[in-house]
């Protein structure tokens, strides 16, 4: 089940960090420990950015628009649902310093999916858990089988760890490529823009990195491993808001699953950079 929760921003110009999936992780691990799902936050479930109207500064993103959205995804609905109920429980999210007041909740309607599918990157792709070393911060060149075979990996990983499929179906699973956009990957060197970043991730308050990927591509492999990575990310640490994908070249249809009952009190508080 795939949601998209829209929030009222009710302090406009307010910044948040480049990467803030962190952010974002700390308050749904705060959420979800309370129904008692964390299992599920580990191994399938995940979540995008944080999506609006922004313009970039020093000091990260800054948020002009009136409202913004987040994207949340698991192979667990009662988990989803749960998160819906948890969302408006509260007039009033806080996100590092975006203060949100819960508007609506939209479900997207998936598409069929088939053996060769064609996605883009909602969050990065990370291939490795971090450990000691820099060797999970290496660049690995997403054209090279080694890239498509450490993605698959983690995601199989994952799948198992859901105990959603049995050891037969996983043996079944193993016809798997990820076929980058090269012209999208030759584009961004040649104007010499990054679709490879190390991002920050918080465990029990201590920083750590991991190196993740953005761009276009195509994946082929069985149905079920679609069903289950366009729920629940693709690659490691869907949990901590890495791995979403969303399809390329298709509207996706939604359906309204839940809306405020009354208007949420809304006052703009100007935000000052500091110079």
């Amino acid at each position: 089940m795939r949601i998209r929760a829209v929030f009222l921003l009710n302090n406009r110009g307010a910044v948040v960090p480049f990467h803030h999936q962190y952010l974002i992780y700390e308050k749904l691990r705060e959420w979800i420990y309370d129904f008692g799902q964390q299992d599920s936050l580990t191994h399938d479930f995940c979540f995008s950015g944080i999506k609006g109207q922004t313009r970039v500064s020093k000091f990260g993103l800054q948020y002009f628009s009136s409202k913004i959205t987040i994207v949340f995804s698991s192979t667990n609905d009662f988990l989803i649902r749960q998160l819906v109920d948890k969302i408006f429980a509260h007039q009033q999210v806080t996100i590092g310093n975006l203060h949100l007041s819960p508007e609506s909740i939209e479900e997207e309607m998936l598409p069929e999916l088939k053996e060769s599918n064609k996605y883009l990157s909602l969050s990065p792709i990370v291939l490795n858990l971090p450990e000691s070393g820099d060797a999970h911060k290496r660049f690995i060149s997403p054209e090279t089988d080694e890239f498509s075979d450490l993605v698959f990996d983690a995601t199989i990983k994952r799948m198992e760890a859901s105990g959603k499929f049995s050891h037969h179906e996983l043996e079944r699973f193993t016809r798997f490529q990820l076929v980058p956009d090269k012209v999208y990957l030759h584009r961004m060197k040649e104007e010499e823009k990054k679709f490879s970043r190390i991002y920050p991730i918080m465990t029990d308050g201590l920083k750590q990195e991991v190196r993740g990927y953005t761009f276009p591509f195509e994946l082929h492999a069985a149905p079920q491993v679609h069903q289950f990575v366009t729920k629940a990310g693709l690659g490691a640490l869907s949990g901590r808001g890495f791995g979403m994908m969303d399809f390329a070249n298709t509207n996706i249809p939604i359906k309204s699953l839940k809306q405020q009952t009354a208007p949420a009190v809304h006052v703009t508080v100007p935000q000052f950079l500091p110079k």
